[in-house]
């Protein structure tokens, strides 16, 4: 957005009213906030922790809600992808609200729609109940995390935000601990809702903390909102990741399925059209020309598609091939988040002295490296701590990727579209994570049934659609019968987990080859400059809508 674009048509600016004046001295950083900055980052950690805890305790819990809710794999793959879809879909809406309207009002609404969401989810008993409410859940997630991020960049001077955004992504990796682990402790002595409480006492909790900690602030330049961009990526997103979920039950070349993918295609297509004419686009096509941006939304996007998807497999790996408890398989991903925790929270030092290209695309290379290890390793009767070194490789590889990544957007946008550009981070994050489940959830569950009619002639039908279904097949039949399809079934998913994990090792392989291109040295600089331009563009207008407001009080 130009001034000449905001100014009408007489030539002269529109002047701020009273209450947005008012706004504007309230919400300037203080040396207050300056002062109690680590303290806020605190409380923005809790926020992020219980955000990513709604994905890793559920991910320990999918085999208990296969079993309780008797919901298949493609129940199981919806109950993750709901909350993602939303999530991913509302963010840059939600972003462009916090920054209009207040960060902090965004942080604190989105807390309590999270909130009683997960009530509403603990109190369900159908896997259709718990899909809507994780939706809804979602639509809380998508004002918190932006908000998140986006008083961070308020609160920490340029010198310090890329040690602050280092701790902030680290932190994830604190909620795929205690996530595990907690819902796997709950679900040894409670039921299955007890993970979703969870997050009606973390919320309470950031609420309450957050009222004396998180400053007030928003964005000076309001730009308009973008209502069918927003409508138009839900819908093409949501037919994509449909057809691609229900494809190993109706068949990849079925009718039904083409006709899916051909109008999510078709709607995606017109959301870009859509974007590229709109004079203020809730995504900004645009800023893909600086090769910052373009290799950090890549980069994220993909190793996100490989953590969320291998990260919905490991649980049920660890949980119906090996036998282990909840609680033990949430202790047994351990390793996996502390690594995460320990690489991310260092990613801002290796940046530093080796720089954003060789770190991001060194650990996206180590990400595939765990990869191709697990997939070798994996087995019905392989040793738990083959699985432990795999992660803990992959876990390291991931950590020094996303953090620099979420580092360079931030720096790749102009500094008054803070909101927009911490939503642009978490929809490729969510936007990643969705098509990792859906992608590999499916990939294996259409191995998983071929797998199963070749190796098992006369097996009930629904012993080929998941390894759930054919466990409980399996203990119905009972007998040596029932233990020949268990054992089949056991197999057949570990030669479908072991292929599937292959694609993520190709898909860590490729964003790695695309970030060492696109992270270029003169294109970096060419990217730099126009970052810088913009900002004092922006610094321009605010100066002058701002002196033509008070020459008009």
């Amino acid at each position: 957005m130009t001034l000449d674009d905001t100014a009408p048509p007489d030539g002269s600016l529109p002047a701020e009213t009273e209450l947005e004046l008012e706004l504007d001295r309230e919400q300037e950083p203080t040396n207050r906030d300056y002062e109690r900055r680590w303290w806020t980052l605190g409380v923005l950690c809790i926020s992020l922790v219980m955000i990513v805890m709604a994905n890793a305790s559920l991910n320990v819990a999918l085999p208990t809600l296969a079993e309780d809710l008797h919901a298949g794999a493609s129940g199981l793959q919806w109950i993750v992808d709901a909350y993602s879809l939303v999530f991913a879909g509302l963010l840059l809406t939600a972003g462009s609200l916090g920054d209009r309207y207040g960060r902090r009002l965004a942080l604190n609404g989105g807390l309590v729609v999270f909130g009683l969401a997960s009530l509403g989810a603990a109190l369900s008993n159908s896997s259709g109940a718990v899909i809507g409410f994780r939706a809804l859940m979602g639509v809380g997630a998508a004002f918190v995390m932006p908000a998140t991020l986006s008083i961070l960049a308020h609160v920490f001077p340029p010198d310090e935000r890329p040690r602050a955004i280092a701790i902030w992504a680290g932190f994830a990796g604190v909620g795929v601990a205690a996530g595990g682990v907690v819902s796997g402790a709950l679900l040894d002595h409670f039921w299955w809702g007890s993970i979703f409480l969870i997050n009606v006492f973390v919320s309470i909790a950031a609420l309450v903390v957050g009222f004396f900690l998180i400053p007030r602030s928003r964005e000076k330049i309001h730009a308009p909102l973008d209502p069918a961009g927003a409508l138009l990526s839900i819908v093409g997103l949501t037919a994509l990741v449909y057809g691609i979920i229900e494809a190993p039950e109706k068949g990849w070349g079925s009718t039904q399925t083409l006709a899916t993918f051909a109008f999510a295609v078709v709607v995606l297509a017109a959301f870009v059209a859509w974007e590229l004419r709109s004079k203020e686009p809730m995504l900004d096509l645009g800023y893909f020309r600086n090769p910052r941006f373009t290799a950090a939304t890549t980069a994220i996007t993909l190793v996100f598609f490989a953590m969320f998807g291998s990260y919905f497999l490991f649980t049920q790996y660890l949980q119906f091939v090996h036998g282990y408890s909840p609680l033990s398989a949430g202790v047994r991903i351990l390793p996996w988040a502390l690594a995460y925790l320990l690489s991310a929270t260092q990613s801002a030092k290796l940046v530093e002295r080796f720089g954003q290209r060789r770190v991001v695309a060194s650990g996206l290379v180590i990400t595939a490296v765990g990869g191709a290890l697990l997939a070798i390793t994996s087995g019905v009767e392989a040793s738990y701590w083959w699985f432990a070194v795999a992660v803990v490789i992959q876990a390291l590889g991931m950590g020094i990727t996303t953090a620099p990544s979420t580092g360079a957007i931030m720096r790749s946008l102009p500094l008054h579209k803070a909101g927009v550009g911490s939503a642009v981070n978490d929809t490729t994050r969510e936007l990643g994570g969705a098509l990792g489940v859906a992608v590999m959830g499916s990939l294996v569950a259409s191995h998983f049934r071929s797998s199963m009619e070749s190796v098992l002639q006369g097996a009930p039908v629904e012993s080929t659609h998941s390894l759930a279904e054919a466990l409980q097949s399996a203990a119905a039949t009972g007998g040596a019968r029932g233990a020949e399809i268990a054992t089949a079934a056991r197999a057949s998913f570990v030669d479908a987990f072991g292929a599937t994990i292959w694609v993520a090792v190709g898909v860590a392989v490729v964003a790695s080859a695309l970030v060492f291109y696109l992270l270029r040295p003169k294109a970096t600089a060419r990217g730099d400059a126009m970052v810088a331009a913009q900002n004092q563009a922006a610094a321009a207008e605010a100066s002058t809508r701002l002196a033509a407001a008070q020459s008009t009080a």
